[in-house]
């Protein structure tokens, strides 16, 4: 786990970071899926359950250089680095996507969740009573999440921690989306969008000189947030690592099972012929979020018009994210020629 990596290697993982920060964002796509898909999904979760006690002893006592490659810190450094270089650059672009070309984005994730659930079922050859029964549940979660009605935003600190111990899920259970949970909880614009926006105005403000935000009170509350979100999700991602470590290692088979039907199940949140449902009061007006745009709560599922152009263009994106996929299968098999 700890072997040398090539420049051609820290470059994937950083794409592979860019690729699960920008998942983790879209509701209905998991970053699991990619590290699942990507090929380092166990190397991901073997190295955030070494953040133990045996790494704070090695902190606290000043062995820096032991502690980082106990943790395997090359690999955690450069995917952090890819996910948080996402959440401001190419998270961005996938808002803009998601706003003009929304149908053909869906498609492709669409195409890309296909494509992961072949890439996992092609090698599973362990299909017993128990797999397939594991399968089902896992299907039947998938469904039912799918169809969850959402709840009211709520910032309560207390339940914004919990919100980022469950929202990173999304990390490390492939085909939960972090992301759809948050929906779910009622907090989505809240934690990911108005409170990532108010850090990077904070810091585009700082670079400028400008320090005025801390007489900002509205501001100072989104960023208190934002610091309590990231030490829910830190707390829940070692803390979900430590679990998955287990279950990896004592029920593989079975834990491969259910991310499968569980995979097949969040199908149903990014099918792409959807109409959007946005929040509204009595009067049918629309709430708008910081940024003036109408607040998403859920959608409403039809079958598509083959008469309609676009419907064949976004069966092209699906077979686009299918391709995307086995070129990934393809460069994980020659991956050691290529380097």
């Amino acid at each position: 786990m700890n072997k040398p990596r090539t420049f051609i290697d820290k470059l994937f993982l950083v794409i592979k970071g860019l690729c699960m920060g920008a998942a983790n964002k879209v509701p209905g796509v998991s970053g699991g899926i990619v590290a699942f898909v990507g090929g380092f999904y166990e190397e991901f979760i073997y190295s955030l359950q070494k953040i133990n006690a045996k790494a704070f002893k090695l902190i606290i006592a000043g062995r820096f250089k032991s502690f980082y490659r106990y943790v395997n810190g090359s690999f955690l450094t450069l995917l952090i680095f890819g996910m948080l270089v996402s959440y401001f650059s190419v998270s961005k672009v996938l808002d803009y996507f998601l706003e003009e070309k929304e149908l053909y984005v869906w498609s492709t994730f669409f195409g890309m969740i296909l494509g992961s659930i072949y890439y996992i079922a092609k090698d599973f050859e362990n299909w017993t009573k128990r797999t397939v029964s594991a399968a089902i549940i896992g299907l039947l979660v998938g469904v039912a999440i799918s169809f969850l009605s959402p709840a009211k935003e709520n910032d309560n600190l207390l339940f914004i921690f919990l919100c980022g111990m469950i929202s990173v899920s999304g990390m490390t259970l492939p085909g939960l989306s972090g992301s759809f949970i948050l929906i779910l909880l009622g907090n989505y614009v809240l934690l990911l969008v108005d409170s990532v926006n108010a850090l990077y105005d904070t810091l585009a403000e700082i670079v400028q000189g400008n320090f005025s935000f801390v007489n900002n009170s509205i501001r100072l509350r989104t960023l208190k947030i934002l610091v309590v979100f990231t030490l829910g999700s830190a707390t829940g991602l070692v803390t979900l690592s430590h679990i998955l470590s287990y279950v990896l290692k004592h029920y593989k088979h079975l834990s491969t099972a259910v991310i499968l039907g569980f995979i097949t199940g969040s199908l149903g949140v990014v099918w792409p012929w959807k109409k959007t449902i946005f929040k509204t009061d009595m009067d049918g007006t629309l709430y708008l979020d910081s940024n003036g745009k109408a607040i998403i709560v859920n959608y409403e599922r039809f079958l598509p018009n083959l008469e309609n152009f676009e419907t064949w263009w976004a069966l092209f994106f699906i077979l686009f994210g299918i391709s995307i996929l086995l070129l990934l299968d393809w460069y994980g098999k020659n991956r050691k020629r290529m380097v």
